[in-house]
């Protein structure tokens, strides 16, 4: 169109005013900064996700079973026989998970989330590999593992030999002695072997892990669990095992929630927060392409004497909007692309080089020691999406403007 090539003459030509070709630079780049940072901060979060993704398989299952309605699972031998039947399944442990009561060294206590695990369930977690201190070891009945913030509450240090505490809870039935209300909680002395780090806040601040069979007995649970653990053989479809543990589960009154739901919260978490300081740097490319009306509007009294040759020649009022319309479009455009390809180039960069560290007084305690960032084809549609929607809000301004001139 005729329109779009004077358009583009227009934006490339040298002006007679300098001010005018500074202001129409200032414009590009505002809206291309905008645009990488939006490509950029989406990278980043995409990168936390899936950072925080990595760390919680150490210690989630691949599929979780819990009751939909009450607390426990009773029968959990005979439903784990039934589970190990599924194609695709390689192991299904029991695990128990309550609040407790922990106490180190006489003066250091706090509430804890007690859970109890079996042997095969903690190999089969991967626990071993987020142990900062210690090992895990599951060799005795009063071994325990726990977590880096129970270690700092308590003063636990597996290594220095700091490691012994004890465990109240409840007795889930029964009557109190007011005169002896020490009765009413079970204890177990316990033996810290292992301190973890998963970076993850609702695992690293009070998580105790315990053998099974302490957990079982402080609870007074026989044969029962509150929830099942099922670890997948190695190249199974996550998806086909879900329908078939779905399909059983709904039989005995159970959920089956994959990795994702077990930390719904903190997802959903980094969810939010992600598209919230989307939308925050979308207003401020909005804001930067407010830009392009002060640039235009400097352009149109530039170009006054070409659109009156080009009313002497037939040119109608439309034309000529037209013409500073696409104008508009052709900054948002060039400007923001630029801005999405320089954002790519710098994700990529970091992705590969770890350009930009993360400050730590001991890097070595760090399980990651640059931004980690993952570049999605979706966030670069989206931000292009955006770009598009900014276009449509703009342009349509500029025949006001050029009304206004006139």
């Amino acid at each position: 169109m005729l329109s779009l090539r004077i358009a583009l003459r227009y934006l490339l030509s040298r002006k007679s005013h300098g001010a005018v070709n500074i202001i129409s630079a200032i414009s590009l780049a505002s809206i291309a900064v905008a645009a990488a940072a939006m490509v950029i901060v989406l990278s980043v979060f995409n990168g936390f996700s899936q950072l925080a993704e990595s760390k919680l398989s150490a210690v989630d299952p691949d599929f979780l079973l819990v009751p939909v309605k009450g607390k426990v699972i009773a029968g959990m031998d005979s439903i784990a026989v039934e589970l190990l039947s599924v194609d695709g399944v390689g192991t299904v442990q029991p695990e128990i998970s309550e609040q407790a009561f922990a106490v180190a060294q006489g003066e250091n206590q706090m509430p804890v989330v007690l859970k109890g695990m079996t042997s095969e369930a903690v190999a089969a977690s991967g626990l071993g590999g987020v142990i900062i201190d210690g090992h895990a070891d599951f060799s005795c009945d009063t071994c325990a593992i726990i977590s880096v913030g129970v270690a700092m509450q308590l003063n636990l240090r597996p290594t220095a030999g700091l490691s012994y505490f004890t465990i109240y809870e409840p007795r889930r039935v029964g009557r109190i002695n007011p005169a002896n209300p020490m009765a009413g909680f079970r204890m177990a002395e316990l033996q810290a072997t292992g301190v973890f780090q998963v970076e993850q806040e609702e695992y690293d601040r009070d998580v105790v892990i315990v053998p099974f069979a302490v957990a079982a007995s402080l609870l007074g649970y026989d044969g029962e669990a509150t929830s099942l653990c099922v670890w997948l053989k190695e190249g199974a479809s996550p998806k086909r095992v879900a329908v078939e543990l779905a399909t059983l589960a709904e039989s005995h009154g159970l959920e089956v929630k994959d990795r994702h739901q077990q930390q719904e919260a903190a997802f959903r978490m980094i969810s939010i927060e992600k598209w919230i300081t989307f939308l925050m740097l979308a207003f401020i490319l909005v804001i930067a392409s407010c830009n392009i009306i002060s640039t235009l509007s400097m352009l149109i009294l530039e170009k006054e004497d070409n659109m009156g040759v080009l009313t002497a020649v037939g040119a109608t009022r439309g034309f000529i909007n037209r013409i500073f319309i696409a104008q508009g479009w052709f900054i948002i455009l060039i400007g923001g692309c630029a801005g999405i390809i320089a954002g790519t180039l710098l994700v990529l960069g970091q992705q590969h080089f770890g350009w930009i560290k993360l400050a730590a007084s001991d890097p070595a305690l760090m399980s990651v020691t640059s931004y980690p960032v993952v570049l999605s084809a979706a966030d670069l549609l989206v931000t292009f999406l955006t770009l598009l929607c900014v276009a449509l809000v703009v342009t349509p301004v500029i025949p006001l403007i050029r009304r206004g001139s006139n």
